[in-house]
């Protein structure tokens, strides 16, 4: 996090600590935040923000304890009305420091921050919204914070944006303040299943970053676990394990002995759609399911030509021989290292998560399981097709569970 947001949290928490006490009305409403209360909220804020704990200690809030405390001691007090109508110090002093704190360096007007672990989202289900068939299941509070606040934090990442190379760390702390006014934005169905990648990247260019994207997935799966996404991949290697031996076992994929990490991979991906098949048939004009997931391009074959004749409008990984192209429709969104093709599907699943993307009919049983075995994440009700029991039910038996 940078320094200024840092001063911004820190200066903007012990105002609210202090407005809280202020707002109480009894005997102790004109006191200062305690000790045990600093250390308390301490602790919550690196909770929060992982980015913050020291490294090293074992008290990992403690430079945000001294933070907070020196903010405190920078305080005037409050000057209290006699009966006679004129002003007296109150009895409980916070003399200013010989050298103040860097957090005096930002108004205090410039932004307000809640700290609110409310915020988090959710993998549960809703039977009673149908539209969320095939997709995601997941939800956020729209009461996390106020709209006077949470259109601040956009601003503030609007701003951001319209840098050159932003500050990853300052980027992704606003999306975290932000996360509950985006998500009733993108969750909302306002806008229609073709213009929602469009219209939410306009708004937020920064998840054509995966860095960001995948980030965006912690929050809606599991936002307090800051090892998230580090398990996730753990499971997804775990997953491709299994298929691989699954797919030798219904002789669909060869044995793994000598075959390139990639070229396995990529092989995986290519077959994944027959090992878990869906009901429906092939759409029109798609020649393999593994187009709803993967493409190799050939020799000299342009991945935009590609884009522009691909019938599906799905998220797509398309594999060259230098690099990997994420494309959402026929609209390339963001390139990564070829080796990375090993963590594709988890890229695709983070997209479809994040832009509250509609399953293809073609591969819903897959994705709906990829969901639940490698997300943790719970399915809508209506998913839970004919094809989708007996593709788990074959699944569960071969890894013996």
């Amino acid at each position: 996090m940078s320094k200024e947001l840092r001063c911004r949290l820190i200066r903007n928490t012990m105002t609210s600590m202090m407005a809280i006490l202020r707002a109480r009305g009894d005997e102790g409403s004109d006191r200062y935040p305690s000790k045990p209360e600093i250390t308390a909220m301490a602790k919550r804020i690196v909770q929060y923000y992982p980015m913050l704990q020291d490294k090293g200690l074992k008290n990992t809030w403690v430079t945000v304890f001294t933070q907070l405390y020196k903010r405190l001691q920078n305080v005037r007090s409050p000057q209290k009305r006699k009966k006679d109508g004129s002003h007296s110090k109150s009895s409980t002093k916070r003399h200013h420091l010989e050298h103040p704190d860097d957090t005096d360096e930002i108004d205090s007007n410039d932004s307000t921050v809640i700290l609110d672990l409310s915020t988090e989202g959710s993998s549960r289900s809703d039977p009673s919204n149908k539209e969320r068939a095939n997709k995601p299941a997941h939800s956020a509070s729209p009461d996390a914070a106020s709209q006077a606040t949470l259109a601040k934090h956009y601003k503030a990442l609007q701003a951001l944006f319209e840098r050159k190379n932003p500050n990853y760390q300052d980027v992704s702390h606003l999306l975290d303040l932000e996360f509950a006014a985006r998500r009733l934005f993108i969750d909302s169905d306002t806008i229609r299943e073709e213009d929602r990648p469009e219209k939410i990247l306009e708004a937020y260019p920064c998840f054509k970053d995966i860095g960001h994207v995948m980030d965006e997935l912690r929050r809606i799966l599991d936002m307090r676990n800051c090892n998230f996404i580090s398990e996730l991949k753990e499971r997804w290697h775990d997953f491709c394990q299994k298929v691989q031996f699954f797919g030798v076992s219904k002789n669909m994929l060869k044995p793994p002995m000598g075959i390139d990490k990639v070229q396995q991979a990529v092989e995986i991906l290519r077959v994944l759609p027959s090992l878990f098949p869906s009901m429906s048939g092939l759409p029109k004009k798609v020649r393999d399911l593994s187009q709803a997931l993967v493409h190799v391009l050939e020799e000299k074959e342009d991945p935009n030509s590609y884009l522009r004749k691909r019938p599906l409008t799905c998220p797509v990984l398309i594999v060259s021989s230098s690099n990997c192209l994420l494309a959402v429709g026929n609209v390339p969104i963001t390139t990564f290292p070829k080796d990375k093709v090993t963590e594709g599907a988890v890229y695709l699943m983070a997209y479809y998560c994040t832009l509250h993307l509609t399953y293809p009919k073609c591969v819903a049983t897959l994705m709906s399981l990829i969901q639940t075995e490698v997300l943790l994440d719970n399915i809508h009700e209506s998913d839970l097709t004919s094809s989708y029991k007996k593709s788990m039910a074959e699944w569960k038996a071969f890894i013996g569970q």
